[in-house]
């Protein structure tokens, strides 16, 4: 296996930003196909003048208005279609999700988790295949990976390329005549005078597990990058009890003093918020924060900046950050195969951009932000997989899941960085390919 990179083709899509800026099967019924009518019309009104309402189901809670003017837009030019959009709480998703699947009353339209997690709901025959969407073959390989099952056949369209990084107060550095760490110990001084200054350094909190994997990936490659471990560790030569791995691990750790109190009972929500009100200097969390953030303050001098490595250059974590799936026992897959096709357009890619201030996966989409336009060009050349979600979300638990579990324990005093480690390993160990040889 290799590292994953947004080739020369996804590059195109980078490049563009840059410039302006995660069982049954089905039923027996056939495949419907765009286009064409589907193989059970049951319930389908299109056609026929009927009205068809589509339930639409997502884990972006905060993207509800967003959605609602995307919606607009494709209901403008598809009157018999409405879409119901409904959001669930991020942790909460993947088990309301496999709940109603299961139970044969999953909604029509699902936003699909990247890679292993989504890619699974396909080949337990849950999804619709997608690969004669018009348009879908215009998104570059390594994009349509995230959403491509072990048939070789697409199961998502994509939605956005995302990155993760330290956000900061451009104001609070600037009174405090500090400057964005170009070091591991930098990153350290700075955090210890704002501690001084009587400033929460970095808003964090470990209640959410998800937000620890995130970090995690943020902070690790900073040990790797520029290195052929990940290479290595992808061809089974090295592992995750690594020296390299164990020190990402080991400077989350030695963070602890820099958090906000009582941080280990904190979720997303108090992060953002103490982030937001500028009580925190800094914040890590991905893209998909941007247009948050700038709505709860508007008048925040934000900036970012990429993980300094041990070699004195800069790392960004990237991925392809979800996609949208037809329910393969959808009574109105023509309909909703329609949706998926709108996705596919250059219209739908400039609504996302323009609503949700992030890097469409659409070929061609630009944006006029200029801070995705920063994380675009940082995406491009100075980027590295999001390693838990790119090769390690598979296992049950996922070594994803078995990481962030792992990192609570730490945080709570349970357990050493090694043993998180061990942790770690013995789960990849139970799955993953190049570990079993």
């Amino acid at each position: 296996m290799k590292q994953f990179r947004f080739h020369a083709a996804a590059s195109v899509v980078l490049a563009a930003a840059m410039a302006l800026a995660g069982c049954s099967g089905g039923g027996g019924t056939e495949p419907a196909k765009p286009g064409n009518e589907p193989a059970n019309n049951s319930g389908s009104g299109q056609g026929n003048g009927q009205q068809v309402t589509l339930s639409m189901h997502s884990w972006r809670v905060e993207d509800t208005d967003g959605y609602k003017q995307i919606i607009k837009a494709f209901e403008a030019d598809n009157p018999t279609i409405k879409i119901d959009f409904k959001p669930f709480k991020a942790t909460e998703y993947n088990t309301i999700l496999n709940t109603a699947l299961q139970s044969d009353s999953g909604p029509d339209i699902l936003q699909l988790r990247p890679y292993a997690p989504g890619v699974s709901l396909a080949e337990a025959g849950y999804l619709e295949p997608l690969d004669n969407v018009p348009g879908i073959s215009g998104f570059p390989k390594d994009v349509l990976a995230a959403a491509t099952a072990k048939d070789g056949k697409v199961y998502g369209v994509p939605l956005s390329l995302n990155s993760t990084q330290f956000f900061y107060n451009k104001k609070i550095f600037e009174q405090n005549s500090l400057k964005e760490p170009k070091s591991w110990d930098e990153l350290i001084a700075t955090s210890k005078a704002l501690k001084e200054k009587g400033i929460v350094p970095i808003s964090f909190g470990a209640k959410e597990g998800w937000l620890l994997s995130l970090s995690h990936g943020v902070i690790a490659p900073a040990s790797y990058s520029g290195t052929d471990y990940l290479d290595k560790l992808l061809k089974g030569e090295s592992d995750l009890k690594s020296p390299e791995f164990l020190e990402g691990v080991k400077r989350m750790q030695e963070l602890i003093p820099y958090f906000p109190e009582n941080y280990v009972g904190l979720e997303l929500n108090d992060m953002r918020t103490l982030f937001a009100t500028e009580k925190a200097a800094m914040f890590i969390n991905g893209s998909f924060e941007l247009e948050g953030l700038k709505k709860l303050n508007p008048d925040m001098q934000l900036d970012f900046f990429p993980m300094p490595t041990n070699d004195g250059k800069a790392v960004i974590t990237t991925w392809v950050d979800g996609s949208y799936a037809v329910n393969s026992k959808s009574k109105h897959k023509q309909e909703a195969l329609k949706f998926m096709e709108f996705m596919a357009t250059k219209k739908f890619g400039e609504l996302f951009a323009g609503q949700f201030k992030r890097i469409s996966a659409v070929p061609g989409v630009t944006t006029d932000d200029a801070l995705v336009n920063k994380m675009a060009e940082l995406s491009q050349s100075s980027s590295t997989p999001y390693l838990m979600v790119v090769h390690f979300a598979e296992g049950k638990p996922t070594t994803k899941q078995t990481l962030e579990n792992a990192l609570q324990g730490m945080y709570l005093g349970k357990l050493s960085p090694e043993q998180v480690a061990d942790e770690v390993q013995k789960s990849a160990a139970t799955w993953f390919p190049p570990f079993k040889k």
